[in-house]
Order: structure tokens, then sequence, then C-alpha cells
């Protein structure tokens, strides 16, 4: 038989697990190509031939996914294979349309040739929208079990966005390891909360590696922890399934890819962000919650907020910077910084766009529903340096931090700031107490 010649569509990150997983040692399939969207500069580099393994030697390129059709053409592409997250249903069929407009077929794996089964008892945590509070909620469950003398080792969706090879697995305990590995602001953001709560966290590349390192960490490991991205579904095989869904944005838990997965797939659906969304909106989630999932737990939840200086805020013009991926492909109009700006009275949110420089325009090119925002965008020294910028640059008062880290570590803002911290609540019960006793006693830990 022939072999499929494929082309594997993604953002770093599923893409290469779909690979490492179905096709690297597979002698069926010719992988020619990977392509490329959502995160800058990733284009136009290669899989590693360290990574892509004896099939392999020479690497796999990787273009820009605006090449998809051209590609399919020359390359003799008989499958492209979608793996990349957060997207809705409609743009998911619309690559579908180009892809076999070209002549190929579009192709979604599942998680039967997808998952790892870990040797350690295993929760993952995932979500139906980028940045509906999934570190948040891994914070919460880690602690429970953390309190109860049980040690957790935390594996991270991936970000490898720099040298491939070497990011295979990263293993991050102290925050000089964050230097060490030359993470971007959106690694340092899922990262930093779990150095500081003392627990270690890996990411890398290769997740069948990192598992096997994961369960036998020098610290010790008795449950692991999957943390995901975006709204993808684990790439580990689950003893419990968490999934955080978002009135915010009701309705998207049922027509965003691959979201509505996670949330078929969970044992426990949590309702996140209650205290500042609508209850209409928070009846459409739980329906529909109780139409795909009836047999889901529901734990309602809330992110209280809290900053660290509130005169910095109060009767200020205010500049807010949030979480660059929640703003961006998660399209979310408000983050815990704006939240903080209504709650502590600020004057003024001063919109950003009149003092935005280099990297940071193009973001707000393709993501114009940002508004007044500022997302904190940092996948490289540039866009660092943008931001900072572009911050310094800003007419206003005062800057309020909405993102998971402290900003002013790693650029130097010249104005006043307070940062903005959240964490999960449950409200009422069911609770995650709950639900962690059954796991506990299940797995006799």
């Amino acid at each position: 038989m022939n072999k499929k010649n494929v082309i594997i569509i993604g953002a770093a990150g599923r893409d290469f697990h779909n690979f490492n997983t179905c096709f690297r040692n597979n002698p069926d399939y010719n992988v020619l190509a990977f392509t490329a969207a959502q995160i800058p500069d990733i284009d136009e580099r290669k899989y590693p031939a360290e990574l892509a393994g004896d099939l392999y030697p020479a690497g796999i390129p990787i273009y820009p996914e605006t090449e998809l059709p051209h590609l399919i053409k020359e390359l003799n592409i008989d499958d492209c294979i979608f793996s990349y997250s957060d997207l809705p249903y409609q743009k998911v069929m619309q690559i579908g349309a180009v892809v076999n407009a070209a002549g190929a077929n579009f192709k979604l794996l599942g998680w039967k040739n997808t998952m790892i089964k870990s040797n350690k008892p295993l929760i993952a945590v995932g979500a139906v929208r980028t940045g509906c509070g999934k570190s948040q909620t891994s914070r919460r469950i880690i602690e429970l079990l953390m309190e109860k003398g049980i040690r957790v080792v935390a594996i991270r969706h991936p970000m490898p966005y720099g040298n491939l090879a070497e990011q295979k697995v990263q293993r991050y305990a102290e925050l000089e390891d964050l230097t060490k590995h030359k993470c971007t602001i959106e690694e340092m953001e899922e990262y930093e909360p779990h150095i500081v709560r003392g627990n270690v966290i890996y990411s890398g590349v290769d997740y069948e590696a990192i598992l096997r390192t994961a369960e036998d960490d020098p610290k010790g490991c008795d449950v692991i922890l999957w943390d995901g991205g975006n709204n993808d579904f684990p790439f580990y095989r689950p003893d419990l399934t968490i999934t955080v869904t978002d009135p915010h944005r009701a309705g998207n838990e049922v027509s965003y890819y691959p979201g509505e997965i996670t949330l078929r797939m969970a044992d426990v659906v949590v309702i996140n962000k209650i205290d500042s969304s609508d209850a209409e909106n928070i009846q459409i989630v739980r329906n529909n919650i109780h139409r795909v999932n009836p047999k889901a737990i529901v734990i309602d939840g809330a992110s209280p907020i809290r900053v660290d200086d509130i005169s910095v805020i109060r009767n200020k013009r205010v500049l807010v910077v949030e979480d660059g991926p929640t703003l961006t492909h998660g399209e979310m109009k408000i983050g815990a910084g704006t939240v903080a700006a209504h709650k502590y009275g600020a004057s003024e949110i001063i919109d950003p766009r009149p003092f935005i420089v280099g990297k940071l325009a193009e973001t707000f090119a393709i993501y114009p529903q940002i508004g007044t925002l500022l997302p904190a965008m940092g996948y490289g020294k540039q866009q660092l340096k943008d931001l900072e910028t572009t911050i310094n640059n800003t007419d206003c008062d005062s800057v309020i931090i909405g993102t998971p880290i402290d900003l002013s570590r790693i650029i130097k803002i010249k104005k006043p700031f307070t940062r903005v911290y959240y964490d999960l609540q449950e409200i009422g019960k069911p609770d995650f107490k709950d639900v962690l006793v059954e796991f506990i006693k299940k797995h006799s830990l």
C-alpha cells in the first residue's frame, strides 16, 4: 500500500502531539508539513529531526496556514489533520472547505489514538474556551490535595515557541527556571502561579517523555494533574475530568471546537464567574450542560478579585493590561483588570490604541475586538519591548495589571501600578472537597 501524504494543521501544540502519538513511527503515512496559525513567529521553522524520529531524518518544515491550498497541490497531499483549538465551528469548517476544495481529506483525531495512559492517578482540567478559569481551578485542586499530604505534579498543555529540541521536556520548580527556559509571558502566566505555591509543573513538546519524567519527579508524585490549554481535550487519559465553563460567553460551550468535546467528556463541570455574570447567561450555560452531559456533577464557582493597592485605581484614569490569549483568540471583552477598574472606582479606562508600537499594532489589526484593553503579548524580546514602550507611552494616571504574573518583574513600568489577583471560590454544594474525597478513596491515596 502506498503511503498517504499528510499535512498537520496546527499552532505549536496539539499538532506536535498528534504527530508524536499517531504518525511519528507509522510507516503508512508520510507527514510532509505542518502549518501554523494563532501564534506569531512559529512558521518558517522545522519540527526537528531529534523529535521527528527515524522516519524523518531531515525534520519536517512548518509553513504559514495561508499556504495550505498551494501545499496540498504541490505535495500531493491525501489527508489534512486539523490539530489546534478554540475556533468556532464555522471557522473549522471553512478550513475544511479550503482543504476539500484543494482535493485532500479533512480529518479530526479523537482521544482513543492521542491520549497517553499514566502510571499515576490523573486529574485533567480543561475548559470550553480560553480564559474560563482553568488555571485557578487547577490551583484549587492542587491546594486541596496538598492539604491532605498528597504530592501533585502538574503538566501543562504545550506552549513551545522557542527551540523545539531543547524544549522536549521542561521542568519548573523555581522562578529561576522561567529564565532558564526562556519563557514567554504566556508561559510565565501558566507556570509561575504553580511555582510560587510550591508544586512542580512540567511542559514541553514530547508528552510521553514528559509524563514518564513527571511520574518519577525528584520531589515525589502521587497524582498527575493535567492543566489544559485553550479549550483542548487532554493529552492523557484521565481518571477524573473537570471542565470549566464561562457565562460571559454563554452558548460558546456548544459552538466552539474542541470545547464541546471537553464538556461532553467531563465528570465535573464548573460554571465559573457567577459573581460577575447575568442570571440569564448562567441559565443558558446550565441548560446546555444538562442537555449534552446530564450525568456530570455541576459546581458553581466565582472568581473574586483582590488588589495590592486600591488607591492606584480609585478616581484614576487607568490603563488595563489583561491576559493576552484571553483577549485575542479567547475573544473576551473583559478580564480581571477590567472588573477591578469598575469595582474600585476608576474614573476612566484609557484606550491604548493611540500609543501602541511595533508588533502590538499587528495584534490589534488581527484582533480588532480587543478594544480599549491592552493584551500582555510577550512571545519574544521585541514584543516585550513593545509592550513596555506602549504602557509607558500611554497617557494615563496608573496601570492595572490583570495578568496572572508579576509583569513588573520582566518589564519596567514607569507609572504607578497595582496587580489584580483572582482565585476560584466554590459556591454552595457540591464542591471540590466532595469530588476529591471520592477520588482519593477510589485510588487509595
